[in-house]
């Protein structure tokens, strides 16, 4: 009953999020993907036949094949709920064939970017939300998915489809939801004479402070995959500027050149220079740097709540790991519950595909299995009302239901609130700061100038 009682909670919440994440929760796209008002028509016109071969075909029962790319590789925490699901859209349509393909997060968003650009899209594919899908929302390349979305109204609660709603249509059929956490290795802290995750800034460096004195590494971070970095770095300048402020710097509202954000880069960078950071990190990817810190390498590992699920499966780590909110570094700006991530991880149609319909309808089905199996493995939030037994989530899982459910507001990962093009270059910068290449000061200007 408790957790039925925090996910209420946690959608009602929701809603304060699907209004900051993307400007609307009714038209996202007419801030960050503005062409999609004279654009996201096309996606409906691009395959009205295959509307109706596809509802002929399935009325019929005929065979037919769906390809889809995700990124739910063999080391993804969503493998299993990827496949689970998998498995029982099989048993429930025979007469569809799923040929799937998963990709490493990474090189995945120059893959998928190249082919809705080249028009070689499979029917479905996963994106994350806001301008990273009205992109290709505003390019004419995605099917809408309102008809399809329409059966799921009492399931699929609307402020959940905010950040992949455009021009008032939906595009999008979200999984889970997810924050950043910080999670802990609880043997390492007490090692350093704590028994609780520190609750203030200053408490937080005296921590990190007794850890180095061990010769225990208080964070570990992948410098191979910025948004890794980045997991960090919006956390210190959301706690430092507030989730207003950093959310209109993200979707184009404010300028960069804001002096609060380049203190909080330069706060973020002499955790660095502390050497609070494994110095061999920038060197590796996201799977060994979670790895070390669940070998007992680090005391601190901040990234998304989907490793729930990881930390869960291991017996032996599991007990000695909790997870918080980054603390506040100003709090005349910013406040616990202020929180990044949100509902991004989405499925979505090909506007090209010959089986349109049937890939929506699909689609759906899919996703929904995907939030279901997802969240009893711990891998997210549920985006979709929870059904059946849900006894079985790991208590990691449900310490991040009871912080979302005390949420504030939510500002989506930047890399994803931003458009392609300035997400690159944001992430450029995001790099160069992890290696100290530039200051908090060159960082704001820089940005203001290559942005806008």
């Amino acid at each position: 009953m408790k957790m039925k009682r925090v996910v209420s909670m946690l959608l009602a919440g929701a809603m304060v999020l699907s209004l900051t994440a993307c400007g609307s929760a009714a038209a996202p796209a007419t801030e960050t993907a503005p062409a999609a008002d004279t654009a996201a028509p096309a996606a409906d016109t691009a395959a009205p036949a295959a509307d109706t071969a596809a509802a002929d075909t399935a009325s019929a029962g005929e065979p037919i094949t769906l390809n889809m790319w995700c990124i739910a590789t063999e080391s993804d925490s969503n493998r299993h709920a990827y496949e689970e699901a998998i498995k029982e859209m099989a048993a429930n349509h025979p007469e569809i064939t799923l040929n799937w393909e998963a990709f490493e997060n990474q090189s995945y968003k120059t893959k998928i970017k190249a082919a809705v650009s080249a028009d070689e899209m499979p029917d479905i594919f996963f994106t994350w939300s806001c301008a990273f899908l009205g992109d290709f929302v505003a390019a004419g390349k995605v099917y809408c998915l309102d008809d399809a979305l329409a059966k799921y109204s009492s399931e699929l609660p609307e402020v959940m489809l905010g950040n992949t709603t455009y021009d008032g249509k939906h595009y999008g059929v979200p999984t889970t939801m997810n924050i950043v956490g910080l999670f802990a290795n609880m043997d390492l802290l007490k090692e350093a004479g704590y028994d609780e995750i520190p609750g203030t800034y200053d408490e937080f460096i005296a921590c990190c402070d007794a850890l180095k004195a061990k010769g225990i590494i208080p964070f570990g971070c992948a410098g191979k995959e910025t948004w890794c970095v980045t997991e960090y770095l919006e956390s210190v300048i959301e706690k430092s500027v507030g989730a207003d402020a950093l959310n209109d710097i993200f979707l184009g509202r404010a300028t960069w050149n804001n002096a609060d954000v380049g203190a909080a880069v330069d706060t973020f960078q002499s955790l660095v220079n502390n050497g609070y950071f494994d110095p061999s990190g920038a060197g590796l990817t996201n799977d060994e740097v979670k790895a070390n810190f669940m070998a007992g390498k680090y005391a601190f590992y901040m990234n998304g709540t989907w490793n729930c699920a990881d930390f869960a499966a291991d017996e032996a780590f599991f007990p000695k790991v909790k997870v918080a909110e980054f603390p506040v570094i100003n709090a005349d700006k910013a406040k616990l519950g202020q929180l990044i991530g949100g509902p991004s991880d989405t499925l979505a149609v090909a506007a090209s595909s010959p089986n349109a319909a049937a890939a929506a309808d699909y689609a759906c089905e899919l996703g929904k299995l995907i939030c279901h199996y997802g969240y009893l493995d711990g891998c997210g939030l549920p985006a979709w009302t929870p059904y059946g037994d849900t006894s079985s989530v790991n208590g990691l899982t449900q310490a991040v239901s009871e912080i979302c459910a005390n949420a504030d507001s939510y500002v989506l990962f930047g890399d994803t609130a931003m458009n392609a093009d300035d997400a690159n270059t944001y992430l450029s910068y995001v790099d160069q700061v992890y290696g100290c290449q530039v200051d908090g000061t060159q960082f704001i200007e820089g940005l203001a100038n290559d942005i806008r």
